[in-house]
């Protein structure tokens, strides 16, 4: 445990320092890093800052899941916890209203919530590498999506108003189960790229889009 312990605090000191500032006489953290700590749950020390912090990461652990209280950090910017142990994404994460980024690539999500839809802030979701079979039509509500990459997962189908993604410049879905695009694909014209392999198409897919 106290190796362990001096792990942490190699990362720490490598991250927050330049992110260290103070008003008054309180500190003021923006960055936590927690990345390849072999820890299995999120530390308790993340939300002493729970009004300051913009950035998480809790890359490659084991971590099984997200507590309630990292969801009153509602400053955060970025949630990065890849190649962890989730099984699911609890629906308190419509309380990151700010949330621009999340990446949950390589674990076991199964679903999004319904309300995920609440993080109208989002422009990027990496989520490759998760059971996911579907999206819930409130996932077509993150209207300020970017970028999504949803590969290798086992998506059958999109909902049919997926086109509202309109500010979408990369979307990849590779090695999923689909089979058709739903017809409203073609709003998309700001798509720069887009990656379709490896998936179960019975027709030419420039036909669902174009």
């Amino acid at each position: 445990m106290q190796c362990l312990e001096m792990t942490t605090k190699r990362k720490l000191i490598g991250r927050l320092v330049p992110c260290r500032c103070f008003r008054g006489e309180e500190e003021i953290i923006s960055v936590l890093d927690y990345s390849h700590c072999s820890l299995q749950q999120v530390p308790k020390e993340v939300f002493n800052f729970e009004r300051t912090l913009e950035e998480l990461y809790l890359d490659a652990n084991q971590i099984e899941e997200l507590p309630k209280q990292l969801f009153n950090c509602q400053a955060l910017r970025k949630l990065s916890i890849p190649d962890n142990d989730l099984s699911n994404l609890p629906t308190t994460i419509a309380s990151l209203v700010n949330l621009k980024e999340l990446d949950i690539s390589k674990n076991g999500v199964q679903e999004f919530p319904e309300n995920i839809k609440c993080c109208k802030c989002l422009t990027i979701i990496e989520a490759s590498v998760n059971p996911i079979s579907k999206l819930p039509d409130g996932f077509t509500q993150l209207l300020n999506l970017t970028q999504l990459y949803l590969n290798d997962a086992f998506l059958e189908f999109l909902p049919a108003n997926f086109g509202r993604l309109v500010k979408l410049r990369i979307l990849e879905l590779r090695e999923n189960h689909l089979k058709t695009l739903p017809k409203s694909m073609h709003k998309l014209a700001q798509l720069e790229r887009l990656d379709l392999g490896n998936n179960e198409f019975s027709e030419l897919v420039s036909k669902c889009i174009f």
